[in-house]
């Protein structure tokens, strides 16, 4: 009997860590647009992750509201200016300085959160 209970409170213990994922997705603007908006919604300490391709020289503007703040990487994995870990951005514009993958990463900032971001390129 013993062991049921521990195997129950095992099963419960992993099944509450398989909720907790974050998203991870690639990031397409509707044809003819450049820019979307997507909503989202985390679990305290998760990452959505968003994977958007640009060139150097080109604009990009990216927002969040709700309870969120974003980190933006560049393709060689290092964070652009005003975008960093730690700096709970909320707004970001910029010329982007490489050509390649860039990852949007959103997080809570007060526990679970459901928001909105805004990615525009051009």
């Amino acid at each position: 009997m013993r062991q049921y209970k521990w195997l129950l409170i095992l099963s419960i213990l992993f099944s509450s860590f398989a909720i907790a994922k974050g998203v991870k997705q690639n990031v397409v603007f509707p044809k003819g647009q450049n820019g979307t908006t997507i909503d989202g919604s985390l679990v305290r300490g998760d990452q959505d992750i968003y994977i958007l391709r640009a060139n150097a020289g080109q604009t990009m503007r990216v927002s969040v509201t709700g309870d969120a703040a974003f980190v933006i990487y560049q393709p060689n994995g290092k964070t652009l200016p005003n975008a960093g870990e730690g700096q709970d951005a909320t707004q970001w514009e910029g010329r982007l300085p490489a050509k390649g993958a860039y990852k949007i990463e959103v997080g809570g900032i007060r526990g679970n959160a459901e928001y909105s971001l805004t990615i525009g390129i051009e």
